[in-house]
């Protein structure tokens, strides 16, 4: 399997050509929420956050601790490396922890138009694409 680094250069890598590829196809300001999803998934909300210890879980400084419990429920490369439930999992695990937050604070959330939330959810999704498709069909050979 690659390497956490790997996962990452590729997915970093690949964001110009994403970018490229939605503006062709007529995004615009979508563009802005698609980038920062994209970076926002490599970044920190990697599949590989069901291991404590990963560098995703790493970035997250001290508020690591906050995904313990997502990685005592899921097993490494289990239904958090699913292409599709995978990132469900991780963003409804955090919308679990931070909606108690906001209503405690009184936090409003804010409104934004539906398709630069579509736009931020694709962002969000691709780079779990390319993780899991690293994953399962370009693993290294052991020797």
């Amino acid at each position: 399997m690659p390497k956490g680094k790997t996962h990452l250069a590729w997915e970093l890598a690949l964001l110009p050509l994403v970018l490229s590829g939605a503006y062709a196809l007529g995004l615009e300001w979508e563009l802005f929420p698609l980038g920062l999803g994209y970076l926002l998934g490599s970044l920190f909300l990697s599949p590989d956050l069901d291991l404590i210890h990963s560098r995703p879980a790493r970035r997250w400084g001290p508020l690591r601790l906050l995904w313990w419990p997502y990685s005592r429920v899921f097993r490494h490369r289990g239904l958090s490396h699913h292409p599709f439930l995978g990132p469900l999992t991780r963003l409804l695990y955090l919308a679990l922890l931070l909606f108690p937050l906001f209503f405690l604070l009184g936090f409003a959330l804010p409104s934004f138009h539906l398709s630069w939330i579509l736009s931020g959810l694709v962002g969000l999704w691709i780079p779990q694409l390319i993780h899991v498709f690293f994953d399962r069909f370009l693993a290294r050979k052991r020797v």
